[in-house]
């Protein structure tokens, strides 16, 4: 059978026992069964959506799309739009990358409701300052018996890779600790055996409704149990997100498809949690003109550049929206307020979309020749100065320049 969630959010859960207890405390006898959710119709929860950037680099321009949809989808919904800074990765997340993101989201227009800067009811704001609530859900779903103690050393899990290849199946756990006994478990524990956290993974099918995508399922046979938990305590990406987006009450997940394998496994943490899933849509990437994923060896890619090489920020707004989306006419010119007015997620495409260098300065001047002349003159004026051409960014020489060229 077949887990069925993102058509609406669950509002009652049907599952057989998946596990027994016997009469030795916290022993499990673990069958793995095969499960399905019953959604039952009930009134939309508030919109609550969040973009969740990883503060390891400059603010690209897929990602800022991403967070344009997630703006636009929640003020044209009346919902709230989160920030989340994701900076678990400790070696390569830095407060300068994440400064210079909430410049970059700041100057796009795109202000938040909950988040760093802001606060809210919701926070902490970055994963970072999250850890004991991660631990706390992790300890619950050991409690529950839905995740187990894993003492498979890196050398016998190499292991276990290379004899999956000879005989051509997937590279999945093979559930060694699984079904370990509270004595096998305490010795390891004794000893002071470093373990990780492993999610007990069902048999069966996972089918999801995505927003934009349609129909999405996979094979749960093919995952094997997966690690929530590192030995060092540390919670794994896709457990830190489920329980974000569950305890901050996000309700729709609007995020690029390279998350899409993700949502597996968070839609199976959400329901050993007994959290409700949110709507999930997964966007299209942007392009380069060869239609290969847009990166630095095509040029500029990140916000910062095109704001420093003199873009107006509603230019890059205008442009990044139709990166995918459209209003159904030929209009292509659009304020933020239009664009807020006109969106709807069913008319986001499911194709990948091409960044175009050139359709980005015509769109940009068109922008500023809709911008008042004496307005225009100063943001020319003031860009000179930045750029090291002038010394000053007004006065006579200025008004001169402008008006003879």
């Amino acid at each position: 059978m077949a887990l069925l969630c993102g058509g609406m959010p669950w509002s009652k859960v049907i599952v057989p026992p998946i596990f027994h207890h016997s009469h030795t405390p916290r022993t499990f006898f673990f069958q793995r069964r095969r499960f399905s959710v019953s959604a039952l119709s009930e009134q939309p929860p508030p919109v609550r959506v969040r973009f969740a950037p990883s503060p390891t680099g400059n603010l690209h321009v897929g990602g800022a799309r991403t967070a344009l949809f997630n703006y636009l989808f929640a003020r044209s919904k009346g919902g709230k739009f989160v920030l989340r800074i994701e900076d678990t990765d400790l070696e390569r997340s830095s407060r300068e990358s994440e400064e210079a993101m909430l410049k970059d989201l700041s100057w796009l227009g795109l202000d938040w409701d909950e988040g760093p800067g802001v606060g809210g009811d919701y926070g902490p704001y970055r994963q970072s300052e999250r850890n004991s609530l991660y631990k706390q859900y992790a300890e619950n779903l050991h409690q529950s018996g839905h995740v187990y103690r894993c003492f498979c050393s890196n050398e016998e899990l190499e292991k276990m890779k290379e004899v999956a290849k000879l005989k051509q199946l997937p590279p999945v756990y093979t559930g060694k600790w699984a079904s370990a006994t509270n004595e096998e478990v305490e010795e390891e524990l004794e000893k002071g055996t470093p373990y990780t956290y492993r999610f007990r993974v069902p048999k069966g099918s996972l089918k999801i409704n995505d927003q934009i995508r349609g129909e999405v399922s996979w094979n749960l046979d093919t995952l094997g149990d997966f690690v929530i938990m590192r030995s060092n305590g540390q919670p794994v990406y896709n457990f830190c997100v489920t329980v974000d987006d569950a305890t901050m009450a996000i309700s729709h997940v609007i995020r690029a498809e390279e998350h899409l394998p993700n949502t597996l496994r968070q839609a199976l943490i959400y329901k050993a949690l007994g959290f409700p899933m949110p709507y999930f849509a997964h966007v299209s990437l942007i392009l380069a003109p060869d239609r290969s994923k847009l990166s630095k060896r095509h040029g500029a890619t990140s916000v910062g550049q095109f704001r420093e090489m003199g873009y107006l920020p509603e230019a890059m707004v205008n442009y990044l929206a139709l990166l995918g989306w459209g209003d159904g006419t030929e209009n292509e010119f659009f304020t933020l307020d239009q664009l807020v007015e006109k969106f709807t997620i069913e008319r986001v495409n499911k194709s990948g979309a091409i960044f175009d260098s050139t359709k980005l300065r015509w769109m940009n001047g068109q922008h500023l020749r809709a911008r008042p002349s004496e307005e225009l003159t100063k943001l020319i004026a003031e860009y000179w100065k930045t750029s090291g051409l002038l010394t000053v960014s007004d006065g006579p020489f200025i008004d001169r320049v402008m008006i003879h060229g």
